[in-house]
């Protein structure tokens, strides 16, 4: 979390410098209720939708033309690690941990990811200082798309859904050598997919609370990945809303 706290930083003051100056566009290739509990028996039954390819992923992922507002980029070599290299100290909440970090939870059979950008709100009247705060304060989210053979999918949106409740009181996250803490994993309800779960995460970064949103949907044999942060005081408020529909949209 200090890693994406310090890269958003850097993102934002890109992204900044951007909006102001005209900049250039990115070429990146561009049950329904949270909570938690097992999933509906029809998820679990149902025929194996198909399985996409990495080719397939990445034109199924969200790009600048499908959001508004919105920058969208290929996320670069270094976001991307491996699931072995981001472990909890709780197994159960190992989901939770992949899934918060460019990781889709379990063993899919392909994957893609983007990084999606708030552009800054334009203000004339603000000084340097407010439009740099500004900046900065913009969401940060990284999609992942991942895709399953056969149940994989259903499999790991339950396994996300049970360390929800299992990790509820907390655990600590390694990050490559990055010691974290999460404090606390609250519920909120979302809506999107076959069957999509949300949770308000705070985390603790150097004694201040960190506040971060995550949401994870399955769409057939793929699940959708959603992790924002921010750097505005009190982190982030509301889930990425416009990106969650737009992907949504774009796998329907």
């Amino acid at each position: 979390m200090r890693s994406a706290a310090v890269a958003a930083t850097a993102v934002s003051l890109a992204l900044l410098v951007t909006a102001c100056g005209g900049g250039e566009k990115s070429d990146g290739k561009g049950d329904k209720a949270g909570g938690t509990g097992a999933p509906s028996a029809s998820a679990t039954s149902a025929p194996a939708a198909k399985t996409l390819s990495d080719a397939e992923l990445e034109k199924a992922i969200v790009e600048r033309a499908d959001l508004k507002g919105y920058q969208v980029q290929k996320a670069e070599a270094g976001d991307v690690v491996s699931a072995a290299s981001v472990t909890a100290d709780k197994p159960a909440c190992a989901p939770i941990a992949h899934a918060m970090s460019f990781i889709s939870p379990g063993s899919p059979a392909a994957s893609a990811e983007r990084k999606v950008l708030e552009e800054p709100k334009k203000d004339a009247s603000a000084s340097p200082e407010e439009a740099l705060l500004g900046g900065l304060g913009a969401q940060v989210t990284a999609v992942t798309l991942g895709s399953y053979d056969g149940q994989g999918a259903q499999e790991a949106f339950a396994s996300v859904k049970k360390a929800g409740a299992e990790c509820a009181g907390g655990f600590h996250v390694v990050h490559l050598k990055e010691k974290t803490k999460v404090a606390k994993v609250a519920p909120e309800t979302v809506t999107a997919g076959e069957e999509a779960v949300a949770f308000t995460v705070t985390s603790d970064m150097e004694g201040e609370p960190f506040v971060s949103k995550l949401v994870v949907f399955r769409q057939g044999n793929t699940l959708a990945s959603f992790s924002t942060i921010s750097l505005a005081p009190g982190g982030v408020k509301t889930l990425p809303q416009a990106v969650i529909d737009a992907q949504a949209a774009k796998l329907s």
